[in-house]
């Protein structure tokens, strides 16, 4: 299985410290973020890996080269100057990651998560890992059913098997994690999906990809789970602090 890196943000939330360095390239524990995933692909047995770039792009194949300290084999796919969020990110790499399913992660988040729990072959159109909702996103993203499937909104308690949803946090809802598991067919037909969004007309096409899970979601076709262990969504220099504190610590 091939794995796709979203590394293409502009960092924002991050400066200043992302004025000079892209966000998964800021250290914690020792070692950029991106490198903590990396390691982790390696050791599942994953050896090739895309990795979206825009915002200082030249600076990770300087520091991650071709991937081979890892037994990886890295791919850049270079976005241009304006990063083309998930969903136009996503579409551009297909090129590279083939028609099989692959996983994909955030590259500005960190976990204990083991990403040999990820389906080889999804249920349906994606597999995601969802986490308890953070302080800083409390309301969650989609709920998680009894049966493992995902809905982008609650259904009442009470509802049968096929609707009992559960969860920590406002309606029910859990947050996605930034892991992954697609099928390069959820982009099948995805003008139609996004319609006439900002950025749908540029060339590449820029735009987000949740509108496609959440298409696919209605047809219940994407399934999920909840990891209860340790994760850090690191966007702002306090909490990118507290991840070096903690894992210096342990």
């Amino acid at each position: 299985m091939k794995a796709l890196i979203f590394a293409a943000g502009l960092g924002e939330r991050m400066r200043p410290l992302t004025d000079a360095t892209p966000k998964p390239l800021l250290v914690a524990g020792g070692k950029p973020l991106i490198a903590w995933h990396l390691e982790k692909l390696a050791a599942q047995g994953v050896r090739e890996v895309v990795i979206n770039t825009s915002w200082l792009a030249e600076q990770f194949a300087q520091a991650l080269g071709d991937g081979a300290r890892w037994g990886l084999s890295i791919q850049y796919s270079y976005e241009g100057a304006t990063p083309l969020e998930t969903g136009g990110g996503m579409l551009r790499a297909l090129s590279l990651l083939g028609d099989a399913p692959f996983m994909a992660v955030n590259g500005d988040i960190w976990t204990d998560y083991d990403f040999a729990r990820l389906p080889r072959e999804p249920h349906g159109q994606a597999h995601l890992v969802l986490v308890d909702n953070p302080p800083q996103h409390s309301q969650g993203d989609f709920s998680l059913s009894a049966d493992g499937l995902l809905a982008a909104e609650s259904v009442p308690a009470g509802a049968n098997a096929t609707g009992l949803f559960f969860g920590g946090g406002a309606a029910g809802k859990l947050t996605f994690s930034g892991i992954g598991v697609y099928r390069p067919s959820l982009f099948d037909g995805w003008r139609g999906v996004i319609g006439d969004a900002p950025g749908v007309d540029e060339t590449p096409p820029r735009f987000k990809l949740a509108p496609l899970l959440r298409a696919a979601m209605a047809r219940r076709g994407v399934s999920g789970e909840h990891h209860r262990g340790r994760w850090t969504d690191v966007g702002t220099p306090e909490r990118l602090a507290q991840l070096d504190e903690s894992l210096r610590a342990s």
